[in-house]
């Protein structure tokens, strides 16, 4: 899911970092009136991003790519807005230890993934508020399952609107497409995944996931 080095004009470069710097801005303003003091959500963060960074060496195989788990959906049930902070550093690191990505499409990388948590954030919230923690399994379903879907809907757009000129139109659209197509299946497991957690720490933590509200 990762946009590499060289595969997108200066320019998108730049508004990557921009949009990012402005989001991260956003959710750190935000985090800081919901919950008060978020010192506190630090730990939960640094956790969820040792996560996010570690799945990405979890390759599941198809017949012509490989993907692996995002967390994205997780990420925004249960950090809200400081997810967008915790994937942006997740990806830095990533970027510096294992180059995946890069460091001229980090901007870029960090507004679509991390923007897809904040999307998932969104989603359980409108789902799961006041439910008392009888929908919390939808919720997370519904969170889960965006998350996949809106970080892979914004890097095919992201790459097919930066599309460089000597790259064949038809064959990078074919290849993006199918890099969509193996990503459904991948949204349906997250879902379940997120669904399952969120249920299990309604039951046996609720303060984790009320606090977060």
């Amino acid at each position: 899911m990762h946009v590499s080095d060289g595969m997108l004009p200066p320019g998108f470069c730049a508004g990557g970092y921009a949009g990012s710097a402005a989001l991260a801005w956003l959710s750190v303003t935000r985090a800081k009136k919901v919950y008060g003091n978020i010192e506190r959500m630090v730990p939960r963060a640094s956790v969820m991003a040792a996560a996010f960074f570690v799945v990405s060496w979890i390759h599941v195989p198809f017949p012509v790519v490989s993907v692996h788990p995002l967390l994205v959906g997780l990420m925004g049930a249960l950090l809200g807005w400081m997810a967008f902070p915790a994937v942006m550093i997740a990806l830095f690191f990533q970027a510096v230890m294992f180059g995946h990505g890069g460091f001229t499409t980090l901007g870029v990388n960090s507004v679509t993934m991390g923007g897809a948590a904040l999307v998932s954030m969104a989603v359980y919230r409108a789902i799961g508020r006041g439910s008392g923690g009888k929908r919390e399994f939808t919720a997370g379903l519904a969170a889960g399952f965006t998350g996949v879907v809106s970080a892979a809907a914004a890097t095919t757009a992201v790459l097919l609107l930066g599309l460089p000129s000597y790259v064949d139109p038809e064959a990078e659209r074919a290849a993006v497409s199918t890099m969509v197509l193996c990503h459904v299946p991948l949204a349906v497991v997250e879902g379940l995944f997120t669904a399952s957690v969120m249920k299990f720490l309604a039951a046996v933590s609720p303060e984790m996931v009320e606090g977060n509200g």
